[in-house]
């Protein structure tokens, strides 16, 4: 029996508009607006169906029945503006390229977007290790251009929190693991 194989590509949601911040005391910093949170109105049934679309819209039938066998979001952070697609090996071009022609979010959000593949691996692993990488990334440069720490600014906290509370579970998590296979093992 033969093996589907999959890539993940991630993917990041960036917004060229300009936006203030009306409860900070200036300008929110240039990077954190185009890195901004995307709408909660924004669902898996959403983004796959303009995917599937805009394969369609450039490849025709041909794409649209090569695509949509393995098309799947497994993970879209609305916060973060971050998702993971899976989508066949021998295709993931096709997913891309639809991708990248996206210039704005499905019809209830029309928000004008710049789609950027950030990676593409082979495995979920490495997808989501990217993930985390990129989102503590944003926040240690979000803590520096501000100058600020946690107990100054309430926002940068409470994202450093979350960041520090996922970073514990995580470790948890192995640490878990990792006594249930010493326990095996004897």
């Amino acid at each position: 029996m033969v093996r589907v194989k999959h890539r993940y590509l991630v993917v990041n949601f960036l917004y060229p508009t300009a936006t203030t911040n009306a409860s900070s005391k200036g300008p929110v910093p240039e990077f954190i607006q185009f890195h901004h949170p995307t709408s909660d109105q924004l669902t898996h049934g959403l983004l796959l169906k303009s995917i599937r679309d805009g394969v369609s819209e450039l490849f025709g039938d041909y794409g649209a029945g090569v695509v949509s066998t393995g098309l799947k979001i497994n993970y879209l952070s609305t916060a973060t503006s971050t998702m993971i697609i899976r989508c066949p090996r021998s295709h993931y071009q096709l997913v891309w390229a639809a991708l990248t022609f996206m210039t704005k979010l499905p019809k209830p959000i029309n928000q004008p977007v710049v789609v950027k593949i950030v990676r593409v691996s082979g495995t979920i692993r490495k997808a989501e290790e990217e993930v985390i990488r990129r989102a503590q990334a944003i926040i240690d440069r979000a803590k520096t251009a501000q100058g600020s720490n946690r107990d100054t600014d309430p926002v940068v906290g409470n994202i450093v929190k979350a960041a520090i509370r996922r970073k514990e579970a995580n470790v948890l998590v192995e640490i878990d693991e990792g006594s249930e296979s010493e326990a095996s093992e004897e």
